[in-house]
């Protein structure tokens, strides 16, 4: 049984990690207001870009940019796997990492070339126990202190001349969309060949027909990268949100359960106490009766 000096020092142990843990915990919790208001900015913007690109994309007749049609193969996929730079932050980058390797185990069965791209060390540090051979680059983003839209443009870029020099032929981005602070939804989103959505108005009846100047070809050769870029930079803001939500999460789990250490620690340090006054108080009993 341990004495009473090795209980009192585990007590005040435990009692500087939940300092630590409820100070991460408030932390985060200023950092995630920051962070979820650009990841909402974000979405309309992204996501009027995609249905700019799908008007755009309805009117090109015959071959487009490979960008938007590929190369016609699909025997070499990239995987593009956003995760964080620190870890404890519950299971925000192992729920990425698992989606990113049941497609990975599940294109390697069908025979397909795998190649992975980390953004993110965690990402990296626990995909290459098992994957070491297919990751191509770490970019890491730890001394950027808030993502910009031009980290996610270099990233783009970096994707693009790799898909112009024939190093992949099929391009889907990892990360995990932020729905709240408990809940953060791992996403896989394919971005080459660009997945064109449906327009809502064909279901309805005929479109309305536009002219452009320039050409179609023209415009989705300017598009189409910045949309790339748009992907991107909005995965790694929902990512920053979905972080910082888990974060906060994880640490308040960890507050919570430090308390409750603290008290079955400081029950047994007081029943170890009482136990050693009463033997003491029997032993003084005992010899002052034998006198």
């Amino acid at each position: 049984m341990p004495s009473l000096k090795d209980l009192r020092n585990r007590i005040s142990s435990v009692k500087a990690t939940q300092k630590i843990t409820k100070a991460m915990q408030m932390v985060a919790a200023a950092k995630l207001r920051r962070a979820q208001v650009a990841a909402e900015a974000a979405r309309p913007y992204a996501e009027r870009m995609e249905t700019v690109l799908a008007n755009v994309a309805s009117g090109v007749d015959g071959d487009g940019p490979a960008l938007l049609t590929g190369n016609g193969r699909s025997d070499v996929h990239l995987l593009v796997v956003c995760t964080a730079e620190r870890g404890l932050c519950g299971a925000f980058n192992s729920s990425i990492v698992r989606l990113t390797r049941e497609r990975a185990n599940s294109l390697l069965a069908q025979g397909k070339t795998v190649k992975i791209l980390c953004v993110g060390k965690k990402g990296y540090d626990q995909l290459r126990r098992q994957y070491e051979k297919h990751i191509v680059e770490l970019i890491e983003l730890r001394s950027v202190r808030q993502v910009g839209f031009v980290n996610a443009d270099a990233i783009a870029k970096k994707i693009i001349t790799m898909f112009a020099a024939g190093e992949f032929d099929i391009a889907t981005l990892f990360f995990s969309r932020f729905r709240s602070v408990i809940m953060q939804i791992p996403t896989a989103q394919q971005i080459i060949p660009a997945q064109v959505a449906a327009s809502e108005g064909a279901a309805s009846g005929p479109l309305a027909s536009y002219e452009y100047e320039p050409e179609e070809g023209e415009i989705l050769a300017t598009l189409l990268p910045r949309v790339i870029a748009v992907q991107v930079f909005r995965a790694l803001l929902e990512n920053a949100a979905s972080e910082q939500g888990a974060r906060m999460s994880s640490m308040d789990n960890a507050t919570r359960n430090a308390g409750e250490m603290i008290k079955k620690q400081t029950i047994i340090y007081n029943r170890s106490r009482q136990a050693m006054i009463t033997k003491e108080l029997i032993e003084i009993i005992s010899g002052a009766e034998a006198l």
